[in-house]
């Protein structure tokens, strides 16, 4: 087919496919010798559509040539290895053009906080587990920082979970700041957070520093788009209707071996028992201390579990509230992280 035919139904120019064909990844199959047109076969259809495909994705024609001559196993890896390094690439872009946007503001950083670098760390991987990717709402992938005199309050939700962690400064601080900051900005700095003793975070219009002693200091940007009002969320509660006080390490241990995307709490005056949502299995019982009226709630696996596994201490103390009502999830002796967990409808009666 002419070189007109062959660009309509692969999708590449005429001037593309020319480029293409002086580069060697996709020569004609016959060129005219008189009238020098060129001219392709159906063949050569498949490997055109993958060639556009890879250069949509901006891979380099030398990577593209080995990508297309690969097997399929190790084709796929390499388009793995290519996308990994284009969103490394697009992170560094991100905080360099932060970092450019600090530099044109007049304005000095604002000292808000000073804490300890492995506290900082483990509660800053604790909250981030209730994050979520939303494009069309991006606080919910950070971390809202909100910091006092007494306190700094670190909260993130996406929905489903919503995970909270006060922790109390090394120093004390006179400025009062919240602002929403990049989850992933944030877990990336964290291998550098907790090796510092302690880490000074200041503020500027368009992200947060952690100065820290002999290591190079981390600037995460700050999300737009204004942060779910969690303290109403929180403040509307109702009333805590069971309480039940379970090893963590045997309720993960029953969850990390359930099958299936939901799971059934059941609570009485008997303990705990975990259910499969269908109800045909027995279940796991737990031994458990329990105080309160009886009630079945259900989750989906994905929001229960990092609920659980973040849990500071040996025993996690769950505060149920009905079927249909958030439940409250923390440390049976430390209530510094607090998780809340909402349930799904449970289809059969309890």
């Amino acid at each position: 087919m002419p070189i007109g035919v062959f660009a309509q139904r692969t999708g590449l120019t005429s001037s593309a496919l020319r480029f293409y064909a002086d580069s060697g990844l996709l020569p004609p199959a016959e060129i005219d010798p008189v009238s020098g047109y060129r001219y392709y076969t159906a063949d050569q259809v498949a490997r055109a559509i993958e060639l556009r495909r890879l250069r949509e994705i901006v891979m380099p024609l030398a990577a593209v040539e080995t990508v297309l001559d690969a097997e399929p196993d190790e084709a796929s890896r390499l388009i793995d290895d290519h996308v990994a390094k284009v969103l490394e690439d697009a992170r560094a872009t991100q905080q360099k053009a932060a970092l450019i946007k600090s530099s044109l503001s007049n304005e000095p950083s604002l000292l808000i906080a000073v804490l300890k670098g492995p506290v900082l760390a483990d509660a800053i991987e604790q909250v981030l587990t209730a994050t979520a990717r939303d494009p069309g709402m991006p606080v919910l992938g950070g971390l809202r920082v909100e910091a006092t005199q007494e306190a700094v309050t670190l909260t993130a939700t996406d929905r489903y979970r919503l995970s909270t962690r006060t922790l109390v400064p090394a120093e004390p601080v006179a400025t009062a700041w919240a602002a929403t900051v990049s989850g992933d900005e944030l877990r990336a700095a964290v291998g550098e957070i907790r090796r510092s003793v302690l880490v000074r975070v200041e503020a500027t219009p368009h992200g947060i520093w952690l100065r820290m002693a002999d290591r190079e200091d981390q600037h995460c940007r700050l999300l737009p788009g204004e942060f779910p009002d969690h303290r109403l969320m929180l403040a509307s509660l109702s009333e805590v209707v069971t309480r039940v006080t379970v090893s963590k390490d045997l309720l993960l241990q029953v969850l990390e071996e359930h099958a299936g995307e939901r799971l059934s709490l059941r609570v009485s005056h008997r303990g705990l028992k975990v259910l499969a949502a269908d109800d045909e299995h027995p279940g796991f019982p737990l031994p458990a201390v329990v105080t309160g009226r009886a009630l079945q709630v259900s989750f989906e696996l994905t929001t229960l579990f990092p609920a659980v596994s973040t849990a500071i201490g040996p025993d996690v103390m769950l505060d149920l509230r009905g079927a249909d009502q958030p439940v409250t999830i923390r440390s049976a002796d430390r209530g510094d992280l607090t998780t809340l967990a909402m349930p799904v409808k449970h289809d059969r009666p309890a």
